[in-house]
């Protein structure tokens, strides 16, 4: 089609306004386990995995306690974060249910699997891991997503083979 955006191009970084920036980077170290590669002043921070510059960028340049928005207006619904395998979402998962993170929501939307949470000034966050396009769900050659509940004890069987050192630690936090 001419005209159409080149099929590798993807979504950036995500810029975010917190209310309180202590708080917000604890979220997303603690419970996401993003690394900081650079702070920007007082008033901003960003954040990556892997070493990339930066993914998230948090900052209170409206204010520290500055009100969310309120319910029910236009604006961001929740940004995704692609996970490379479903192991990797696994991971997440359980990253996030050791650190007490409660989640909305999760579905099969047949071309991914996805976990719905909010941070804590309100924002959605969707973390998810595609599955192979051949795999997808099409009728009539067309594609069909459907949203389905996801099976979080099966996502969670991903992490039976982890090398034994790794699990070994996961049982250790789960007991402690």
């Amino acid at each position: 089609m001419p005209g159409a955006i080149n099929p590798e191009a993807g979504i950036g970084n995500v810029r975010l306004t917190v209310s309180n920036l202590k708080r917000a980077v604890e979220f997303y170290r603690v419970a996401l386990g993003f690394e900081i590669p650079q702070r920007y002043g007082s008033g901003a921070v960003f954040l990556s995995a892997g070493g990339y510059h930066h993914h998230i960028g948090l900052n209170t340049w409206a204010g520290e306690g500055a009100p969310q928005p309120p319910a029910g207006r236009t604006g961001l619904y929740h940004y995704a974060i692609l996970y490379p395998s479903r192991r990797e979402l696994a991971r997440a998962f359980k990253r996030l249910f050791d650190h007490g993170v409660p989640i909305e929501g999760a579905s099969d939307h047949g071309v991914s699997e996805a976990i719905y949470l909010r941070d804590p000034d309100g924002n959605g966050i969707e973390l998810c891991c595609d599955r192979p396009r051949d795999e997808w769900p099409r009728v009539a050659g067309h594609l069909r997503m459907t949203t389905k509940p996801l099976n979080l004890d099966g996502l969670l069987a991903e992490l039976h083979g982890l090398e034994p050192e790794r699990q070994t630690s996961l049982q250790e936090n789960q007991e402690n």
